[in-house]
């Protein structure tokens, strides 16, 4: 039985009644709250399992109070998030294992309906109560971790030829220093150094493993991941000293590419995935696999470490996450809500907020310490009909990463690089056409594949499908 099917093992099907319906005087509507709609259903069918006298999973429905308060898991309903509440979820998984209640037909979409409408518009307890305040993501920037000396920057790295290609190569990873003016691009095989603000190219890496899909550099910025390989052939992690340019580690012999990468805030451990469906964690002293994480069934498309170590979040191609203790390699937490391959992870500098997108067109902020959506953007890069093309491009969110406040920037579908505040907000629009660089960037099929914000918040930096880089800055001079 499913971590899932044990909280709410019990409950039973369940018939709305007629007068359930929450309309009085007419059409006016009134509230949906627990006392007058919501209770009857519990009381009708789950307090066996989930009441007074016996509670499975630590849940009791017998009352409004211990609703609220949850089961051994944690909280089961979220206030305005419907489907971020676990109690949801688990009347309306797809899969008949994992939907409640257990052994039985899915619940009517009339009982559905009701229990989301309740939870949607506040989990009120009867008519005469305010909304239930919706959960927020309050922000307050940690104290940065000291190193000593100056910022890493490089210095007189080896020269790199660059090797040429048939058609520009898309910029399929980009990634900031923490701590410095920096930010590293990915090229066929090589790896660029460039200022934030100029994109002035300060030094290059070779990579001559392949494609660079993936960029990481560690927390004290001296350290830079470089993950990829060749299709079908083979796939690598290199860790490179920033300074000088020297390979400090070769890790991973995969038989391809590696899709997604991350080094650990203590710089000792690697964590990879890819089409192989596992995440492996790699000693960066000896190469040596130190733990397998099965889980997932699809392709592996992204991963991050916490900044606090302590945890590893992994998204794969099919939509799911998944939160593992970064140690022990136990599995913490699935993160159920995206329909579509998982294309970026980020944590916020707390390591209390986890971002995700996906192809779904959703951005979702994670309260990872109860395990549900604290906040999503459905269609953040919606979908956009350009002049004289036929159809749609679909909606879609390519990336997303944390900046030192707090604040998200994103790329999507639309060709267009978002920022958005601390609480969700959207900030600023950032069109490709737009950027410092005046090119033009509007044709059909050039987009915005990665974007980052600079270590100082200052200035924002985008990857395209056409292999150039491009910034604008965060707030004018």
């Amino acid at each position: 039985m499913t971590r899932l099917s044990a909280l709410f093992h019990g409950l039973a099907t369940a018939t709305v009644l007629s007068s359930l319906m929450p309309f009085v005087h007419g059409d006016e509507p009134k509230p949906t709250t627990y006392d007058d709609h919501v209770a009857a259903i519990f009381k009708r069918h789950c307090l066996q399992c989930h009441g007074d006298a016996k509670q499975e999973s630590g849940l009791n429905l017998a009352n409004y109070a211990a609703v609220m308060k949850g089961g051994s898991g944690g909280a089961v309903v979220v206030s305005g998030r419907s489907s971020g509440s676990r109690l949801f979820q688990a009347i309306t998984a797809e899969d008949p294992a994992e939907r409640m209640p257990p052994n039985n037909d899915a619940l009517p979409k009339e009982q559905v309906a009701l229990i989301k409408a309740w939870i949607d518009t506040g989990l009120r307890q009867n008519s005469g109560s305010a909304a239930a305040p919706t959960r927020t993501l309050g922000f307050t920037p940690t104290k940065a971790m000291q190193f000593d000396g100056p910022p890493p920057m490089p210095g007189k790295l080896p020269d790199v030829e660059a090797m040429k290609t048939t058609r520009p190569f898309p910029i399929l990873a980009l990634a900031a220093s923490p701590r410095a003016p920096l930010v590293a691009a990915a090229a066929y095989e090589r790896v660029d150094l460039l200022d934030p603000t100029t994109r002035r190219v300060l030094g290059s890496l070779a990579f001559p493993e392949g494609e660079p899909h993936g960029l990481r550099f560690s927390r004290s910025g001296g350290v830079l991941l470089v993950a990829g390989g060749r299709p079908v052939q083979n796939g690598r992690v290199v860790l490179f000293d920033v300074a000088t340019g020297k390979r400090l580690a070769e890790l991973g012999d995969e038989p391809d590419v590696v899709m997604a990468a991350d080094i650990s805030p203590d710089e000792s451990r690697v964590a990879i995935g890819g089409s192989g469906r596992v995440v492996k964690l790699l000693s960066t002293i000896d190469g040596k696999v130190l733990d397998v994480l099965v889980k997932h069934t699809d392709w592996i498309t992204a991963l991050a470490f916490s900044p606090d170590g302590k945890l590893l979040a992994t998204g794969d191609r099919a939509g799911n996450i998944q939160l593992w203790d970064a140690v022990s390699g136990g599995i913490v937490l699935p993160l159920a809500e995206h329909k579509a391959a998982v294309r970026g992870l980020s944590w916020r500098s707390d390591s209390e907020v986890l971002a995700s997108c996906a192809d779904d067109g959703q951005i979702v902020w994670w309260n990872v310490g109860k395990g549900w959506p604290a906040m999503s953007k459905a269609d953040a890069h919606p979908p956009r009909r350009p002049s004289g093309v036929y159809g749609k491009i679909p909606n879609g969110v390519l990336d997303a990463s944390f900046g030192p406040r707090g604040e998200l920037v994103t790329t999507g579908r639309d060709q267009v690089v978002r920022l958005w505040s601390a609480d969700g907000t959207e900030m600023k629009a950032f069109p490709m056409e737009s950027a410092s660089d005046r090119s033009p960037a509007s044709r059909i099929g050039v987009m915005p594949l990665r974007a980052v914000i600079s270590f100082d918040g200052k200035t924002v930096v985008s990857g395209d499908s056409a292999g150039m880089v491009r910034s604008w800055p965060i707030v004018s001079e």
